[in-house]
Parts: structure tokens; sequence; C-alpha cells
């Protein structure tokens, strides 16, 4: 098993709010192993727990450490920095 982490810049302008939450909580959870996240240097949370992924509060632009422990995690990790770089409010 590997554990690997890594720092992204949210891209979704009105950041982690429910749709880019969502998708990004899915996410986690399909990837089969522990995914976290957390804002700037707070505590990890959850990153399949949806409310855990909103409670934190990330707004556009926000840096997150994402961590996944298991294998593929690089591979997962890649997937979800795609997604929270996105904008997915774009023309929303």
């Amino acid at each position: 098993m590997t554990a690997s982490s890594r720092t992204v810049r949210v891209g979704s302008s009105h950041g982690l709010h429910a749709r880019p939450a969502k998708l990004f909580a899915q996410a986690a959870k399909a990837s089969g192993i522990a995914v976290t996240i957390a804002k700037d240097a707070g505590t990890p949370v959850n990153a399949a727990s949806i409310l855990s992924v909103i409670a934190l509060g990330i707004d556009f632009g926000d840096h997150v450490v994402i961590a996944a422990d298991g294998d593929n995690a690089e591979s997962v990790l890649d997937d979800l920095t795609e997604l929270l770089t996105t904008d997915h409010d774009e023309g929303a």
C-alpha cells in the first residue's frame, strides 16, 4: 500500500459548494481507497463524505491537501486533482 498526498488550488469559481463537493466526494468514494481532504493546514476529513467536504468551507483559490492511502493512490490523486482544479461553475 502506498500513501500519497498533494496540495491543490481549487478552481471552481464558487468553491466546493454542493455540486462540485458532490462530484469530488463521489469520486473519492468510488476510488475504493481511503482519501482525505484538508483546507490549508487544517484537520483532514473523509473526502468521501459530502457533508464533511462542504463543512470545510473551501472557496475559489483556496489550497487544499488531498491524501490517498492504497493501491494506485497516485492515479486516484490525479483524478481528484483534475476535479478540484476544474471550474464546475463555468456557465452555471
